[in-house]
């Protein structure tokens, strides 16, 4: 009689090192900047030493944020030097590297390629593709080996609180087209694509930085909408897919998709075949740590079918939380095992891919950003922008300019255009911050209190997006209502729209063709630049540190 032997078990590695492999599938944030008193998110970014220990310890990745790209590599470097292991060091970097890091390359949002596929196809796919290129040429010239990009959400709800301009199409098919060329360009220049959110963020009214959103639809519908940019990415060679945090009852009623077995195993593993990296959303995200602990959080994760914990909201307890599921067996450690060949074997496939010149250890940053790619970011803008009306009339006026936060705004430095050209034409600025003092008045027909506000002619400048812990996309503030109350007292000189076209969409009608007006989906200096000129507001004596026409 022939006796069946039961498959043999993993070793338990010790515990230390058992540990360390643990620690190898955190990823943890900390500014791009080289010192603890330069972080402007303290709450999240890690202090040096912590950093350094964690690194020592066997932690293996770190999501980077702020400073300057010369700064960005000598961190990148420092970082390096603290750990004794390849690390993933990535960055949100969807709208170029310049979008989170000054002096390379800030591009405009990808929605401007995904409207202009609607007229010009095969010139969107080929700027798609140059914006991977740029991207990953420039995070990877840096000390970048990840970009947290393309975003594959269909963003088919003007609503939409987060997602909103960061989307590359408003259909699936247009998604799955363009974030697909992105990353073809990006993975080229060696570094790993991460497509995000899975299974699709588009479709939501809630942010989940605040809280958990819930969607409603059958499998049917996600096959149909949201699935399909997803398919492509991974059809493509997609490193990485990061998950969504958001509650799809068709899919599990109990838990959200980034902590859901049948979402990230049954459907992305198995269904859809990804054999690559899953990586969580940040698990700091309310969606999440209002409801788990760390430990708790990360433990479920991993037990869902993720490879990697982007955030913990306490790295030291999601590693004990780890470790204890490894150790009991609640946790296979097969799985673990799986995770970490996953892990290598895409880091060594992305420095595989990089040009040579790429993997210098000091590359010549006097190359960062090119004639080329200046024209890229130049083309992305002026393809995007739409103006109607006359010029603008000089003042005496107020420029009024909407904020979501004024103390943390990248693209309204004391140079910007936004800022300048109005001054030279006899504008007065005044800062509405949107999480600053009310400056409505309570009349729903009159919903600005302009007794608050200097006497003249307004130049209305609304830079209003979808942006993580604003909640909204600007739908919660009456600017239909502030469009006529300032025609009906015959105020209104010009409008821009720097953001949303969905607000553009809705306050553009309302205009007669007196008023000049315009529109950018970028919001950076350069497109500041570009879209006032178009309003007879060009570039003057005052320097504007380089944003010229």
């Amino acid at each position: 009689m022939t006796t069946v032997q039961p498959p043999a078990q993993t070793p338990l590695p010790a515990d230390t090192e058992l540990r360390r492999q643990v620690a190898r599938l955190l990823v943890i944030r900390a500014s791009g900047h080289l010192g603890d008193g330069q972080r402007r998110y303290p709450r999240w970014e890690l202090e040096n030493a912590t950093i350094r220990r964690l690194l020592a310890e066997g932690v293996g990745g770190v999501i980077l944020l702020g400073g300057s790209a010369a700064e960005l590599r000598l961190r990148c470097e420092q970082l390096r030097g603290w750990s004794q292991q390849p690390l993933l060091i990535c960055a949100d970097v969807e709208e170029g590297v310049g979008q989170r890091f000054e002096g390379a390359t800030w591009l405009a949002p990808p929605l401007a390629v995904g409207r202009l596929q609607r007229s010009d196809p095969q010139r969107a796919i080929a700027l798609a593709r140059r914006y991977g290129h740029c991207t990953g040429r420039q995070a990877r010239l840096l000390g970048l080996n990840g970009v947290l990009a393309p975003v594959c959400d269909v963003n088919n709800n003007p609503l939409n609180p987060v997602i909103n301009v960061r989307a590359w199409g408003e259909t699936s098919s247009t998604a799955a087209l363009l974030a697909t060329a992105f990353l073809e360009g990006a993975q080229a220049e060696g570094v790993l694509c991460c497509a995000k959110h899975f299974p699709g963020h588009g479709d939501t009214c809630d942010d989940s930085h605040l809280e958990l959103p819930r969607l409603p639809h059958g499998r049917e519908r996600l096959e149909a909408i949201e699935l399909p940019p997803f398919r492509a990415a991974i059809a493509a060679g997609c490193a990485a897919v990061m998950t969504a945090h958001l509650q799809l009852d068709a899919l599990d009623p109990l838990r959200p998709a980034t902590l859901s077995r049948p979402v990230l195993t049954g459907l992305l593993r198995q269904e859809l075949g990804f054999t690559g990296l899953v990586i969580t959303d940040a698990l700091v995200m309310e969606a999440i740590a209002s409801r788990w602990g760390a430990a708790q959080a990360a433990v479920l994760a991993f037990e869902a079918g993720s490879d990697l914990i982007l955030m913990a909201a306490d790295a030291d307890a999601a590693i004990d939380g780890l470790v204890e599921a490894f150790s009991s067996g609640r946790l296979p450690l097969e799985q673990l095992q799986q995770s970490l060949r996953r892990r290598e074997q895409a880091l060594a496939s992305a420095s595989s891919r990089a040009p040579a010149a790429a993997l210098a250890a000091l590359g010549d940053l006097g190359e960062l950003d090119t004639p080329q790619e200046q024209a890229l970011a130049r083309e992305l803008v002026e393809i995007s922008l739409d103006s109607r009306g006359p010029q603008l009339s000089a003042g005496p006026g107020v420029n009024l300019i909407r904020l979501d936060n004024s103390l943390n705004c990248a693209f309204l430095p004391a140079m910007a255009p936004a800022l300048l050209r109005p001054a030279a034409a006899g504008y007065q600025c005044c800062l509405l911050d949107a999480r600053g003092p009310s400056p409505w008045s309570g009349d729903p027909n009159a919903p600005l209190a302009l007794e608050r506000l200097p006497d003249g002619a307004l130049l209305l400048q609304l830079f209003v997006r979808g942006n993580p812990f604003r909640g909204s996309a600007g739908a919660d503030e009456p600017w239909p209502a502030v469009i006529r109350q300032l025609l009906r007292v015959g105020r209104l000189a010009g409008l821009t729209v720097l953001g949303s076209p969905y607000l553009w969409e809705a306050l553009e009608p309302l205009l007669p063709g007196t008023i000049p007006a315009g529109y950018s989906p970028a919001q950076m200096p350069l497109a500041q630049a570009a879209l006032l000129s178009r309003l007879g507001l060009a570039a003057g004596s005052i320097a504007e540190g380089g944003f010229t026409d």
